[in-house]
Order: structure tokens, then C-alpha cells, then sequence
């Protein structure tokens, strides 16, 4: 019933569906981007330099000659590698950890808790770069970075699910069988947050993104010459009085990743009522 539920979502909400066609797209894009671009994303070509949308370059060049539309096509790669890094790690850690907390209650939820307080009350960006330059500027490391930051959010709502499971009777007689803390959490609790787990992980995909563009905005992100959405911005936006499209369709192809994710992760989070 609970699938039906969820397919609900897609022929009663608009949105939702339009969400999951550009989340689709975005993944296809990333994973046949060799074959979509139809140029090197790395070729320059000073002669072609700043040239704007239209015949072999659709979205113009930059102020190296590079096809900005090959360059996007590229960045969407390094978008979803940030998503699917960072979120396993945010997702990994955060679950762990709030299971724990909100079953064993005691020390580990007030140690846990205090854990949680204190990574939150530090800037998002601010700790992200203090994890990254302590792990080094390697890409694996920025997406891990990001990943280490984002789990506070996932143990917050996992916890607060797993203290209204505990209470039910299905874990009553769990404990009543001389079932493990453990076997009890992943057998029995984990199944009935998993729901809520899926949308906090679609809606934690597009703060990844802004994350990572914002970094290599900041320059301490994906280094030129790889192309990376943020950097694209960054090299983009001092021209954009005269050359526009080197930092719009960029800054347009974070947009609408970001509003995918978030369109879908909404319409995941309040599913039509069953009948």
C-alpha cells in the first residue's frame, strides 16, 4: 500500500512529477555526457573566444574559447557525484547515529545530542572548509567534506522518528523476545523510517549541490580547468555585462537541480492519504 501511496504522488502533484523528469534528466546528462557534448569541454580556442549562443555553440563560449555547453553538460557530473557522495556519508552517519540516540536514550542521546549542537552551531560553509583544508583540496575530499557537515539534519529526524517507534507495540514484543538493541533498531525500527529517510535524502541532494558550487565559486572548490558549475560562475560572472551567458547558464543549470530535488523531496514528504 505505501508504494501505491507514493505513485499517488506523480499523478496527483504536477510538481512532483515535473521534479522527477529533470532529476532523471540530470542523471542521464551526467552519465552520457561524453557522448552529449559535442566538444571537448577542456578545448580552447582563442579565435572562438566570447562567442554568444547560437550556430556550433549553443550557449556561447568562454574567455578561453571553451563550448560553455559542453562545460555544463560536465558539471552535471561533478553535481551528482557530490550528491551521491556526500549524502551517503551524511545518510550513513546521520542514521547511525540517530537510531542510537533515539533508541538507547540515556548518555548516548545526550551525547549525541551535545555532538549535534555543536556541529550546528558552527556556519555550514565555515566548518565544510575546515574539514576540506584538514583533508586536503582533492575533489573526493570536498564531497566528503560536505558529507560530514550534513548529517546533524538526518540524526535530528531520524531520532524523532525512532522515539515515537520505540513506544509502539511491535518493539514491545521485540524486547519481549530477548531481542538485541541492535537487531531490534535495524530489524524492526529501521524498515518504518526509511520513508522519511528517502526525503530527507532528496532534499539534502540539493543543499550538496549549492554546497558545492558555492565552493568552487569561492575558488576552494573543483580547480579549473575541470569544469564545475560554481567555477563556471565564478570565472562568468565579472563579464556579464557584456558577455551574459558565460555565468546565466550555469547559474540556470544549478537552479534547476536544485528546484528538481526539492520539488520531488516535497511531494515525497506529504503523500496523498490512502483510502
Amino acid at each position: 500500500m505505501k508504494n501505491t501511496v507514493y505513485f499517488q504522488v506523480f499523478r496527483t502533484n504536477p510538481f512532483a512529477g515535473i521534479g522527477f523528469v529533470f532529476v532523471v534528466l540530470l542523471i542521464l546528462i551526467a552519465i552520457f555526457a561524453p557522448w552529449l557534448a559535442p566538444q571537448d569541454p577542456l578545448a580552447q580556442s582563442l579565435a572562438d573566444r566570447d562567442l554568444p549562443p547560437g550556430g556550433e555553440h549553443w550557449m556561447g563560449t568562454d574567455r578561453l574559447g571553451r563550448d560553455i555547453f559542453s562545460r555544463v553538460l560536465y558539471g552535471a557530473r561533478v553535481s551528482l557525484s557530490v550528491g551521491i557522495i556526500a549524502q551517503g556519508v551524511s545518510v550513513s552517519l546521520g542514521l547511525l547515529l540517530g537510531l542510537a540516540a533515539g533508541y538507547l536514550r540515556g548518555w548516548t542521546d545526550h551525547l549525541i545530542m551535545w555532538l549535534v549542537n555543536v556541529v550546528w552551531a558552527f556556519p555550514y560553509l565555515l566548518l565544510v572548509l575546515a574539514i576540506q583544508f584538514a583533508l586536503g583540496n582533492r575533489p573526493e575530499n570536498i564531497f566528503l567534506a560536505i558529507g560530514l557537515t550534513g548529517w546533524v539534519g538526518v540524526a535530528r529526524v531520524v531520532r524523532g522518528e525512532v522515539l515515537s517507534l520505540r513506544e509502539r507495540e511491535f518493539v514491545d514484543a521485540a524486547r519481549c523476545l530477548g531481542l538485541s538493541p541492535w537487531r531490534i533498531m535495524l530489524r524492526h525500527i529501521l524498515p518504518n523510517v526509511l520513508p522519511t529517510l528517502v526525503v530527507v535524502t532528496t532534499l539534502g541532494l540539493a543543499t550538496a549541490i549549492i554546497a558545492e558550487a558555492a565552493l568552487s565559486f569561492l575558488g576552494l572548490g573543483i580547480q579549473p580547468p575541470n569544469p564545475s558549475w560554481g567555477n563556471m560562475i565564478l570565472d562568468g560572472y565579472t563579464r556579464i555585462q557584456f558577455a551574459w551567458w558565460q555565468a546565466v547558464f550555469p547559474s540556470a543549470a544549478i537552479v534547476f537541480s536544485v528546484l528538481s530535488f526539492n520539488l520531488l523531496g516535497d511531494a515525497l514528504a506529504s503523500p496523498p492519504t490512502e483510502l
